[in-house]
């Protein structure tokens, strides 16, 4: 079994591959992410939240029907789709948006294609009084309008990109 290097590779494999000019970026979001992530206050807050404003934990349905049709493993659904937003995307963007207040940090950008991504970030941004700014193919805006919708609502910006085939 490989065990990363320093570098973060393992054996032949690995390392971070971003651009010269987001390096130093990365390093701050690495070093408050190792900070912060067994902090006590900081855990009890992503906690809280979790429980009281995504409506976590989500519960494991039994799939009876299914489990009996497929004839061989009992099949269970956990039910993302109760989250807040409804669908898993705010769990990590939570974390991410209470991350970047402890940095200090007032605006969070993101990307998102059918616009689920987009509206939990709007979604946390609002909660923690943090701009939003979110880039989205200009053709998954149209596709997806009433994210678009959703996500100016809750007070993004929203940021149609021409290039490329219009979709992200």
């Amino acid at each position: 079994m490989y065990h990363p290097t320093q570098d973060g590779y393992f054996g032949e494999f690995g390392g971070s591959f971003v651009p010269p000019a987001l390096k130093q970026a990365l390093a701050e979001l690495e070093a408050a992410f190792l900070r912060y992530r067994s902090e006590a206050k900081f855990q009890q807050e992503l906690t809280d939240y979790l429980q009281h404003y995504v409506g976590r934990p989500t519960p494991l349905y039994f799939a009876e029907r299914l489990t009996t049709e497929l004839k061989g493993a009992r099949i269970y659904l956990k039910r993302e789709d109760l989250n807040h937003t409804g669908a898993h995307k705010i769990n990590n963007c939570l974390g991410q948006a209470l991350l970047a207040k402890r940095m200090g940090k007032h605006r969070v950008v993101a990307e998102t294609g059918a616009g689920q991504h987009g509206v939990a970030t709007a979604t946390v941004c609002a909660l923690l009084g943090l701009e939003a700014v979110i880039y989205m193919g200009i053709e998954d805006t149209r596709r997806q309008a009433l994210n678009v919708t959703r996500m100016q609502l809750l007070g993004a910006t929203v940021i149609p990109v021409t290039s490329g085939n219009g979709t992200l």
